[in-house]
């Protein structure tokens, strides 16, 4: 019940930008309900499985589909990830090591939501998208396997970029989300294929991932309608300074 609760709240801020919660749940994990290093990274991807339909339902429901952008993010991260759970297996299995990469990803994306503003391109305040879609699936790819290691899919890293870069959370979150979802299934599969060829804890905590993933689902949900209510830059922000504090609690804790 504590774990959905957390999940519940978590998606629910969280979604309105195309981020799945999973970046936010990690830290938690690991303090509050004892999940074992390298576990928690599939139990993360289990949790945006099972979480992630919901917010893709009521953004299908808005008219909200993620188009072309969604097909080139799943053509970058979907690589990704599965060269990222390798990684994180084969290189990454300690939990200092871990923790610094963990601080490392979430310091800068933590600044780059917190410190930027949208950009207003035009005199009428339209945002304009400037990456190339080949130079979006490579940066894609990267974000997926930096995702892989993390447990977050990455649609959670790419999201605040491309807002950041000019497109609005409309276009953003429907797209980040359906690349976090088929991502996630990916890394789930990997790491569980990965488990039986590998001792210790790397197969994902089953009971825990199902029990964030119905919270997340139900808040995702939630932040999915809550969208066109909230302003925008108050989403970045508040998910900047929760990400640059976890950062800097994995780095302090990798370094000691």
């Amino acid at each position: 019940m504590v774990a959905l609760a957390a999940a519940f709240v978590i998606s629910a801020g969280s979604a309105p930008a195309g981020v799945s919660g999973a970046v936010l749940l990690l830290p938690f994990q690991v303090s509050v309900l004892g999940t074992p290093s390298p576990a928690v990274t599939p139990t993360n991807l289990l949790y945006n499985v099972v979480a992630t339909p919901g917010a893709l339902y009521r953004y299908w429901r808005q008219g909200q589909t993620g188009g072309s952008l969604a097909a080139v993010l799943i053509a970058g991260t979907l690589p990704g990830v599965v060269a990222g759970s390798f990684i994180r297996v084969k290189l990454l299995p300690g939990p200092h090591l871990f923790d610094l990469v963990v601080g490392a990803v979430l310091l800068p994306l933590g600044c780059w939501l917190a410190l930027t503003q949208p950009r207003q391109d035009s005199a009428d305040g339209h945002r304009t998208f400037h990456l190339s879609w080949p130079v979006l699936v490579v940066l894609a790819s990267v974000v997926g396997c930096v995702g892989g290691i993390y447990g977050i899919g990455g649609g959670s890293i790419i999201a605040p970029v491309l807002i950041g870069s000019g497109r609005p959370a409309a276009d953003v979150a429907p797209a980040a989300l359906a690349s976090t979802l088929v991502t996630s299934v990916a890394g789930v599969v990997t790491f569980t294929i990965l488990a039986a060829q590998v001792h210790g804890s790397v197969a994902p905590n089953w009971p825990t991932g199902i029990a964030l993933g119905i919270g997340g689902l139900l808040g995702s949900y939630a932040g999915a309608r809550l969208q066109s209510r909230l302003p925008e830059q108050v989403i970045r922000r508040l998910l900047g300074i929760l990400e640059i504090a976890i950062g800097i609690r994995f780095l302090l804790a990798g370094l000691l």
